[in-house]
């Protein structure tokens, strides 16, 4: 019990931590402010469906982890992060060079963190709401739940980007000229889930085989 909680407690800060430290001149701040907004809505669900038994801590942990990458990105609009830089200082490489990228892709490695990092919180929030019990029906309604509230926040976005100048909007967006931008999105998504199912039905099946 006082390792689960001293997990969540340290994940929490973590986060915090991480806010103030992105917060330090974004390069933007009416769309970082529209960013973090989500971010502590974000968190006060994932807190209360913690504290509600809806998932569990190992889960929570993963969704921190989520949030840190999302907080990063929020710091450079998404459409600036400097990876590219920080993969040159400890690597030597350059990953828009190496795999002949036009745009840059960190928007698209949070997209996939989310569908990757939120499955097991959404499978565990899935079981505990609608007492569903058979593993692979939970996977797949955990798959909805992942498909849906992709394309639930890509309308908000497109909501709230209608509202702003075109500049404002482009910034927030982070759409960088693409116009399949939403859907990559939401397929990365999909591909993360996708991924973190596979590996809940192999550690399930793996689990099965142990216990007979």
């Amino acid at each position: 019990m006082y390792s689960r909680f001293n997990a969540i407690t340290v994940s929490t800060i973590a986060i915090f931590i991480v806010m103030v430290l992105a917060s330090i001149e974004p390069l933007e701040w009416s769309s970082y402010l529209l960013h973090q907004l989500g971010t502590l809505l974000f968190l006060a669900l994932m807190l209360s469906a913690y504290h509600y038994r809806h998932i569990s801590a190992r889960s929570y942990v993963l969704a921190s982890l989520f949030l840190v990458i999302h907080i990063i990105g929020a710091r450079y609009l998404y459409s600036y992060v400097p990876y590219d830089d920080w993969t040159e200082q400890l690597f030597g490489i350059r990953l828009d060079e190496l795999f002949g990228w036009q745009r840059n892709m960190y928007d698209r490695l949070v997209h996939f963190s989310y569908g990757l990092l939120l499955f097991s919180a959404m499978v565990e929030s899935t079981k505990s709401i609608f007492t569903i019990q058979l593993t692979k029906l939970l996977i797949a309604v955990a798959l909805m739940v992942n498909m849906s509230s992709s394309l639930l926040y890509e309308l908000i976005e497109w909501g709230i980007a209608t509202t702003l100048s075109p500049e404002a909007a482009e910034a927030y967006n982070g759409q960088q000229g693409d116009v399949w931008d939403a859907h990559k999105d939401m397929a990365l998504a999909l591909l993360g889930g996708l991924i973190a199912a596979g590996i809940m039905l192999f550690q399930t099946g793996k689990n099965q085989i142990l216990d007979k």
